[in-house]
């Protein structure tokens, strides 16, 4: 007895990739191309193309999130420390 194909549920990874556009966007473009092919490669029956569009998509949602992370942390330090630096050197 069969009831009926149930398709698989596959994360296509787009709100990560919608989010990392915002720190670094080079690196969220791929995730974001990645992401779209997922849902008609499902569509489509082809399981291990939407896994693998799936990891692709994360990979690079995640690269961009850590990326822009990092540059914002320095961005951040760079200004602290031109804030104290000034702060120090006006005092002479």
């Amino acid at each position: 007895m069969t009831y009926g194909s149930q398709q698989p549920q596959i994360d296509n990874n787009m709100t990560m990739s919608i989010v990392s556009i915002f720190l670094f966007w080079p690196l969220a473009i791929p995730a974001i191309i990645n992401a779209n092919k997922v849902n008609p490669l499902l569509a489509a029956g082809d399981f291990a193309g939407a896994q693998a569009a799936a990891a692709e998509s994360k990979k690079w949602s995640k690269l961009a999130l850590i990326v822009g992370a990092c540059i914002w942390v320095l961005s951040c330090l760079c200004c602290i420390g031109q804030a104290v630096f000034l702060n120090s050197s006006s005092s002479f």
